[in-house]
C-alpha cells in the first residue's frame, strides 16, 4: 500500500504539470513543470522525501527501459537525422558540457554549504 501511495503522489504532481502545460502559454514541457512542483514541495516540506523515496528510486532504476520506445521511433526517422547529423552532434557536445559544468558547480556549492554548516 505504501508504494501505491508514493506512486500516486508522483502521478498527481505529474498530472498537475500536464495541466499547467495546457493552461500556461509558455513552451515548457509538462515534465519540467512537474519536476519544479516536486522540487518546491520537497524544499517547503509539503512532501517529505520519505513519502516518495522508494518509488522514486525504483523509477530511476528502470529509467533506461522507459527510453526504449523513443529509441525505436528514432529508427523510423533515421534519414532525416543523418541529414542534420553535424548540427545534432554540435548541440549534443555543447549541451553535455553545459550540463557537466552546471552539475559540478551546483555539487561544489552544495558540498561547501554542507561543510560550512558542519563547522558552525
Amino acid at each position: 500500500m505504501k508504494y501505491i501511495h508514493q506512486f500516486l503522489i508522483i502521478m498527481l504532481i505529474s498530472f498537475i504539470g500536464e495541466l499547467l502545460s495546457l493552461l500556461l502559454p509558455f513552451p515548457i514541457p509538462a515534465s519540467v513543470y512537474g519536476l519544479i512542483i516536486l522540487l518546491v514541495c520537497l524544499f517547503t516540506g509539503l512532501i517529505r522525501l520519505k513519502d516518495i523515496e522508494d518509488v522514486a528510486d525504483w523509477l530511476i532504476l528502470i529509467m533506461p527501459v522507459l527510453f526504449v520506445p523513443s529509441a525505436v521511433s528514432l529508427m523510423n526517422v533515421g534519414e532525416q537525422l543523418f541529414a542534420d547529423l553535424l548540427v545534432i552532434c554540435v548541440v549534443l557536445v555543447i549541451s553535455t558540457i553545459v550540463v557537466m559544468v552546471t552539475t559540478g558547480k551546483v555539487a561544489q556549492y552544495m558540498i561547501e554549504r554542507k561543510e560550512k554548516r558542519e563547522h558552525e
